[in-house]
């Protein structure tokens, strides 16, 4: 069996530049097969936990074309990835004690749908601090969320759907990603409209709430009204990354650009503000009649 090393890259973080780092170095081994590869965290000094979701997927990938992956050298990410539990498959097992600021990384298959929702209650809904929620609106956020699993099920046809997130105090914000290694949304969206689109544009055209590659009854659009709504209200953010295309929804305002690099799945970047205080509901929910 062929053996490699290739070095990790010295910084990753959730905004464009960190994206395009993280995915040209998968390309660079997307190619081997029925290799050992070593992947050498010796330069690396920052790594934004909630991406283990990309890095986890990327390793799978590779396992899947019969690589046998290991990693080395790492140091300063070694304590929030152990914390995580990213590196239990790695032989380095979870500590006893956590700061409370990690979120689990975790895989689904595309058969546990009632465990990814349970996963978004417990990790993201009902984290210490996060806005308040009606009941129903919460409920309602976890359906929006749920569509992103839902879409890589049906439309990637991927076989699982890997998840993890951050919770960064000095920002008072919580990010979870949620990646699949399917069908790009670009191949969907021009293959349904007959069309040659950028990746960005048929991103933005997946997300408008009418726009659907579905066939049937099914509601359009991703699905994700509910969290545009909110993340607007919340001024979080929404990244969407799909073959090359970058689509951001932050304070309201949207920005999308095309690559340089080509992802072959979706990575979905959600991120909540937990400094703020306001307490939403849904509309429907306000009795006209008793304000008083």
């Amino acid at each position: 069996m062929f053996e490699m090393k290739i070095d990790f890259p010295k910084k990753i973080t959730s905004e464009v530049i960190g994206y395009e780092t993280l995915i040209h170095f998968y390309e660079k081994m997307s190619t081997i097969r029925d290799s050992k590869i070593e992947i050498d965290f010796r330069y690396n000094n920052w790594f934004e936990a909630n991406l283990c979701a990309i890095f986890g997927a990327m390793i799978e990938e590779l396992e899947n074309k019969g690589n046998e992956i290991s990693l080395i050298n790492i140091k300063n990410p070694k304590d929030i990835l152990s914390r995580n539990g990213f590196l239990t498959k790695f032989g380095v097992h979870k500590p006893f004690e956590t700061y409370n600021t990690e979120l689990d990384y975790k895989t689904f298959s595309h058969k546990q749908g009632k465990s990814f929702s349970s996963y978004i209650d417990n990790e993201i809904l009902k984290k210490q601090g996060f806005p308040k929620l009606s009941k129903l609106l919460s409920k309602k956020i976890n359906e929006s969320i749920f569509e992103l699993y839902e879409n890589a099920r049906t439309h990637g046809e991927c076989k699982n759907i890997h998840t993890c997130g951050q919770y960064f105090p000095s920002k008072k914000m919580l990010d979870i990603t949620i990646v699949d290694m399917g069908q790009t949304i670009k191949h969907n969206v021009n293959n349904y409209n007959k069309t040659n689109w950028s990746g960005s544009d048929c991103i933005e055209w997946a997300t408008q709430d009418k726009n659907t590659t579905k066939t049937g009854t099914i509601s359009g659009g991703l699905g994700l009204a509910i969290i545009f709504d909110f993340i607007k209200l919340n001024n979080g953010k929404i990244q969407i990354i799909s073959s090359d295309g970058y689509w951001e929804l932050r304070k309201g305002t949207v920005f999308k650009q095309n690559l340089n690099f080509t992802f072959h799945g979706t990575i979905a970047n959600l991120e909540f503000n937990l400094s703020d205080t306001n307490e939403y509901i849904l509309k429907e929910e306000i009795d006209l009649d008793n304000i008083f």
